[in-house]
């Protein structure tokens, strides 16, 4: 039972670690000011997929970096609040770091939870739907138990470094184009609308269906009383999901120190 006054909240996409160390911790920095901010009425905080550009857990090592980040989720969880880990497409292979170290919730796939009467689903999104079948096959291949355990023999060095070769959003010339170019929307040809529309007609307890995956920031309705929200990211917008008792709203933590972003995240802003 969620207390009068308290808040969900989601947010998905920041690709920590890309497109280099320096340009990420400006947006780390950002991130730990968002959840700071939210934390005292936020009870609790769903991080819906591709918090980093890369992850993978070995038995005794995890990725260098992050540091304000673990330190900010550590202070959160200390003070009660519940923390959702979405593993995404970029950072599929979470274990047991986050349950460990911050009592996470860790989810590999989608969720159904029920928040101040209404129903919601959430999920990355990465693979749902109809189509997309080479990134299906390939996500089969990358979360394989044998695959995973021939990756976990290479030295973190040489497989980070491998990762983020493969990671297209890694490149300083990807990432520019992320940040400044707004992903087209294609309307009932989105995977997503084809996934949750399908999901109406099996599912119709569910009132609202919350994916990132798109770096698309908006919010409609799919059927009678039926919405679907797309999270945005961290890299274009600082956009984030509030839900309270009165409903849900999309909203942004602008960056003012980020021109190109601020003057786009402006025109989304309540």
């Amino acid at each position: 039972m969620l207390t009068t006054g308290k808040k969900i909240y989601a947010a998905s996409d920041m690709h920590l670690g890309a497109p280099d160390a320096e340009m990420s911790l400006v947006r780390e920095r950002h991130l730990v000011k968002w959840l700071r901010h939210i934390a005292p009425d936020a009870a609790e905080i769903y991080l819906i997929g591709d918090i980093f550009d890369f992850w993978f857990e070995y038995k005794h090592v995890v990725p260098k970096g992050y540091a304000r980040l673990m330190g900010t989720l550590a202070e959160l969880s200390d003070a009660g609040i519940k923390l959702h880990i979405f593993a995404g497409n970029h950072d599929l292979w979470y274990k047991d770091y986050f349950p460990e170290q911050f009592g996470a919730e860790v989810h590999h796939g989608p969720i159904i939870r029920e928040f101040f009467g209404k129903t919601y689903y959430l999920a990355h999104g990465d693979g749902l739907g109809p189509g997309d079948h080479g990134y299906k096959f390939m996500k089969r291949v990358f979360t394989n138990r044998f695959c995973k355990w021939l990756f976990k023999w290479l030295h973190p060095d040489l497989g980070v470094g491998l990762a983020r070769i493969v990671s297209g959003k890694g490149s300083h010339a990807a990432f520019e184009k992320m940040a400044t170019t707004e992903v087209k929307h294609l309307g009932d040809r989105e995977y997503l609308y084809q996934h949750a529309k399908a999901m109406v007609k099996t599912h119709p307890e569910i009132d609202h269906y919350v994916f990132g995956h798109r770096h698309m920031l908006l919010q409609e309705e799919i059927h009678s009383q039926r919405y679907i929200t797309m999270l945005g990211d961290w890299i274009r917008y600082f956009s984030f999901l509030e839900i309270n008792e009165f409903g849900c709203e999309l909203s942004v933590f602008p960056m003012q120190e980020h021109p190109i972003v601020q003057s786009v995240a402006s025109e989304h802003s309540h």
